[in-house]
Parts: C-alpha cells; structure tokens; sequence
C-alpha cells in the first residue's frame, strides 16, 4: 500500500490585499498547475528555470500547466549566482514580453534562489509589475530568498544591489524536490534555517540541535523545520515589508557573507550563499563578543552547531585566499543597510537575542577582520 502524502501546511505572509499563501508538504510540484489555476484567472504563464533544475522537473510542470488549461513558455538560464546578473536579466524580460503575459498571467520561477531572485526582478518590471509565482526547489530558497518580495541581481560591487521589492502571488514548497540537492547545498540552505533561532527564537535553535540529523534525513522533521522558518519570516515581512526596521535582523550574517562573496568574485566552487551566511553568523557573534555585547560562549556555540552539520565556519575554510580587510571593508560599505555612511551590522546580545546595531565603528570591524584573516 502506498503510503498518503502528508497534507500541505499553509502559512500566511498578511500584507492586506497583497496577502499570499506558502503552502509546505510534499508532491506540490504535481499538484501545481491547480493550485495556480485556483488562485489566478490568467491562463498565460512564462516559467523561468536553469539547466539544473530543468531536467528534474520542467516537463511535468509545463505538462500540467498545459492539461489545467494553461498556455505556458519556458527559458533556461545556466545555474549558478553568476546568473543574477543583466547579462541573463534582459533576455527573460525579452522572453516575458514575448509570451504577451498580462496583468491576469503570471511569470513563474521553478527554481532556487538565484532563479527567484532574477525572475522576481523581471516579473517586477516588466509592464511595471506582473504576476508572479515562486516555486522553490533548494532549501535556502523555501526557508528565505522565495518569502518577502526581495528581488534583484548583482553587481560587481555587491550582492543584490540592483532590485525592487516585488511580492509573489503564491509560493508552492515542495518538500520532495530537496532530496535530489547536494549535500553541500543542502546544507547551505540549513544555514538560513539556524537563522531563524539564532534571531529571536532561541527554543527552536534548541529543537535543531537536537533534531538537524533529523531535518537532513526528511519528514516531518524537515517539514516542520521549513514551516518554522517561513513563519518566522512571514511574522516579519507583515510587519516591516520594506525593511525599515525589524526586517533588517534578516539579515543576521548577511553584511560579512555578502562581503565573503562579492570578494570571491561569486564563485560557487569556493563558496554560496548560505555558507557565506554560516562564516557571517558566526563572524557577527564573535564580534558582539569583541564589542562585549555577548559571551564568547553564545559564540562558540553557534560556531560547534554549524561546523558539526557540516559547514564553514572560519575565514580560512574558503578556498583560494581572501583579499586584504581594506577590500572586505569596501564590500561592507556598499551594504544596502548602511545609512549616511554608517555601518550596520546585526549583532547579538546572546542566543537568539539578535539586533540592529547603528554607526558599528568602521575602524573596530577593520581590526577584527585583520586578525581572524591573520588566524
């Protein structure tokens, strides 16, 4: 007897009438084209994928658009961060333009985090703003980058600095599609899970030490694991959409990690996103300790739980070198949250007791990068 998939679960992001579900389970993939067809009128799509993803599920996802009565288009983008760029940008809002999507159609990415991002960008300018549908096949991008309405691309003077705030329609989760990932990808989706804990939920950074094994084998627990994070995240979307306060705690980790990728040039096979993440977490808690904002103990803990699931956590733990600190300052100070010039970092007062931290002394984040490159 075949086993019954478990029901999706359904989380909210409440923004008034630009409300949306996220719904979490397995098999949503299949499931897809209803879901969609129930919630839009449109019967035109243009799906946005890489030459990753596509093999795995482009055609069954355009089968079932086509027998739910849905003409769809499709372009295939290389995998890989280097993609969120103008170079591939332009083509899709060619592409986009081309399939005559309208008001009522949608623009759909079936993908992770650089397809959403990129095809979120597009589906936000083409026309001033079209229809748009995550469909999120990484674990990085179904706890994060698939929640909130961040899109963009990157320059080479920073990550995501070019982008609008654009909210999907829908964003469909399935849980299934994670085990065809690396164990390295995985894994670098995990680390934005452990955010979540690490902002403001300290009890859930608990149940992860004790269930991550757990959260990497599949199940419940790696379902439950997802509809945390994506509450987590929707709790603050609602409240702060465009990150003028509270929302920019997201970003815990994420001012020394997107310095760490803009300095190996985006790289994959030296580092991605979520390890980046990983290394900036456990950078932002060693420096909350420098500043005596918080034992070296909350630091040292965070660092054993990332390092012990398997990812980097060090400076040196990425390949081929890293540049002086004057050239990781210079990538910090392009931080979309730095304000007249003063640096903000997301700090921590202990476990999960994350918050924004206005004018950081430049010259005290230079010196603490000095020694841990020197380390």
């Amino acid at each position: 007897m075949t086993a019954t998939p478990s029901p999706a679960r359904t989380i909210r992001v409440d923004l008034g009438e630009r409300a949306y579900d996220i719904l979490i389970g397995p098999g949503l993939i299949a499931s897809a084209a209803g879901e969609i067809a129930a919630r839009l009128k449109g019967r035109r799509m243009a799906v946005v994928t890489d030459e990753h993803v596509a093999p795995l599920y482009l055609e069954p996802f355009m089968a079932g658009l086509a027998a739910a009565g849905i003409e769809a288009v499709s372009t295939i983008l290389p995998a890989g961060e280097k993609t969120k760029s103008f170079e591939h940008l332009i083509p899709v809002c060619e592409a986009i333009i081309r399939a005559r999507i309208e008001r009522n159609d949608a623009v759909i990415a079936l993908g992770g985090g650089v397809i959403g991002d990129l095809t979120g960008f597009a589906a936000g300018i083409v026309r001033r703003g079209s229809r748009f549908i995550q469909v999120p096949t990484s674990l990085l991008a179904q706890v994060d980058s698939s929640v909130g309405g961040k899109t963009g691309i990157n320059s080479p003077q920073g990550k995501n600095l070019i982008g609008v705030f654009h909210q999907p329609d829908l964003v469909l989760a399935d849980t299934d599609v994670l085990d065809t990932l690396s164990p390295r990808e995985f894994r670098a989706g995990y680390a934005e899970v452990a955010k979540y804990g690490l902002i403001d939920r300290p009890d859930f950074f608990a149940w992860l030490e004790d269930n991550w094994q757990a959260v990497f084998a599949g199940g419940e627990a790696r379902i439950e694991a997802i509809a945390v994070s994506c509450q987590a995240k929707a709790d603050v979307v609602a409240a702060d959409e465009r990150e003028n306060g509270r929302r920019a705690l997201l970003n815990l980790g994420h001012t020394f990690g997107h310095a760490l990728e803009a300095a190996t040039a985006y790289e994959s096979a030296r580092l991605v996103h979520g390890e980046g993440v990983s290394i900036g977490m456990v950078l932002a808690h060693q420096f909350s300790a420098r500043m005596n904002l918080a034992s070296p103990d909350v630091a040292a803990l965070v660092e054993s739980h990332l390092r012990t699931v398997g990812l980097p956590t060090r400076l040196g733990d990425i390949p081929g070198g890293l540049p002086p600190a004057e050239v990781l300052m210079d990538a910090i100070a392009q931080d979309k949250k730095v304000k007249g010039g003063k640096l903000t970092f997301i700090l921590t007062r202990g476990l999960g007791q994350s918050f924004v931290a206005d004018d950081v002394p430049a010259s005290a984040v230079l010196g603490f990068l000095e020694e841990k490159l020197s380390a």
